[in-house]
């Protein structure tokens, strides 16, 4: 596991786009995963561990119910796989997380908050290629078949619950897969899914026994308004990123914002370091 600390957008760059080349393919096409989140203190726990102690129990009852109430949104004979996603990607606590493909994507999860710009950001970034290489050889001869990197919906489909799931291998494991495009912010998003067979094993957790599959780059939180601005101006921002009146909203609300101006050592540590 590599820890790096970006001061600079030039740094920033080169410690994402590290080990970028693929020479099996002579393209630059990383096989990594990427999160960005707003405070590097923030764990990599699911939204279903953040429901309370007995949240393992809760699991099925959630998914039952969503499923109840949901169906009219929903056709019945969508498999599991799309139900969870549909749920995920709606706010109910599920044992997914999301990623996205696209490190721009994850440094707009590491700015988008103006309020967090008091503390330093962090991108974790994940080879999925590494991670599916200790998949139980069930799944991993899925992805054989396919050619695949990375699960869909559809590969997944004859695992017909999160029971199911869990009994592919006695030992925890880890999987990346696509969800269906639901809607434009998914596809604009660049999204992707992990998902441990185990609800009570964090990722975070998991990785650190692997740290060969990941690396985590914070960010002084000094520079955070240099790349909200870049961002902004290479159009990654909420109006794309979650196409509606609500993405608007929240995008003009933070054009609107009064930047906390840099303290002056910074910006001469940072000029000298151009």
């Amino acid at each position: 596991m590599v820890h790096a600390h970006a001061t600079s957008w030039n740094q920033l760059l080169e410690y994402l786009y590290e080990n970028a080349w693929t020479p099996t393919l002579q393209r630059f096409r990383p096989s990594f995963a990427f999160r960005g989140l707003p405070d590097d203190s923030y764990t990599l726990n699911t939204s279903l561990m953040r429901m309370g102690a007995n949240y393992a129990q809760i699991e099925g009852h959630l998914l039952r119910n969503f499923k109840k109430y949901a169906l009219r949104n929903v056709i019945e004979r969508d498999s599991f796989w799309y139900w969870l996603s549909v749920a995920q990607h709606h706010g109910l606590p599920t044992r997914l997380m999301d990623w996205t493909f696209s490190p721009y994507v994850a440094l707009h999860f590491v700015t988008a908050n103006p309020d967090r710009y008091d503390r330093d950001g962090i991108i974790w970034c994940l080879d999925y290629k590494k991670v599916h290489q200790q998949l139980p050889d069930t799944l991993s001869a899925l992805l054989e078949k396919e050619g695949a990197d990375v699960f869909t919906i559809d590969m997944l489909t004859p695992i017909q619950s999160l029971r199911e799931f869990d009994d592919q291998a006695e030992e925890p494991f880890a999987l990346f897969f696509e969800p269906p495009s639901i809607d434009d912010r998914i596809v604009n998003q660049y999204a992707l899914f992990s998902v441990i067979s185990d609800p009570t094993v964090s990722l975070g957790g998991w990785l650190e026994q692997r740290p060969d599959v990941y690396r985590k780059i914070s960010i002084a939180k000094e520079l955070k308004w240099e790349i909200r601005d870049k961002l902004d101006q290479a159009n990654i921002n909420e109006r794309v990123l979650f196409p509606g009146l609500d993405g608007l909203s929240r995008w003009l609300r933070r054009q609107y914002v009064q930047p906390v101006p840099l303290s002056g050592n910074f910006q001469q540590e940072k000029a000298t370091s151009e």
